[in-house]
């Protein structure tokens, strides 16, 4: 499973947003300057969270994202989707039908086979361990110094 880098993005700024709550809403740009991050790119990817009812966009001069619920329940999944969609990650083709399989007569395939079984089977575990895993859990399972160190980053670019 292949997850584009808009995802890692995504993540670190609910985490960033989430330690920096106080100080919302939070500037694309300081988004951006705090993870050293393209804004046109990232701006693009926090749009998608708030599509997805992640953040929340405040409009004008003092406007940037918040989150728009509680870390609690923001999961991974929720991002993953959010940024990447909600597509199975394997389609099936069928392509046993093809080739040799041309050959076979009707109702040799009328069940699934085993591979999209076992692909299927491991994508659903995938996404249940997202769906599992919040926000929150993140934060407590961050380093102790990181909503320190997001803080006074931010400080720096603001004062």
């Amino acid at each position: 499973m292949r997850m584009g880098e808009g995802v890692e993005w995504g993540l670190h700024c609910c985490l960033a947003l989430a330690w920096l709550e106080d100080e919302a809403p939070i500037p694309t740009g300081k988004l951006a300057e705090l993870f050293e991050l393209p804004p046109v790119y990232l701006k693009k990817r926090l749009q998608d969270l708030v599509r997805a009812g992640i953040l929340a966009s405040v409009p004008g001069v003092k406007g940037g994202f918040r989150l728009a619920r509680a870390p609690e329940r923001i999961t991974l999944l929720d991002v993953v989707a959010a940024i990447e969609g909600r597509d199975e990650a394997f389609r099936c083709n069928e392509i046993r039908r093809r080739g040799a399989g041309a050959e076979e007569p009707a109702g040799t395939f009328a069940k699934p086979c085993g591979v999209v079984i076992a692909m299927r089977r491991a994508e659903l575990a995938w996404r249940r361990e997202l769906a599992a895993q919040t926000l929150a859990d993140l934060m407590r399972e961050a380093a102790p110094s990181a909503p320190g160190r997001t803080r006074r980053h931010y400080a720096r670019l603001t004062g």
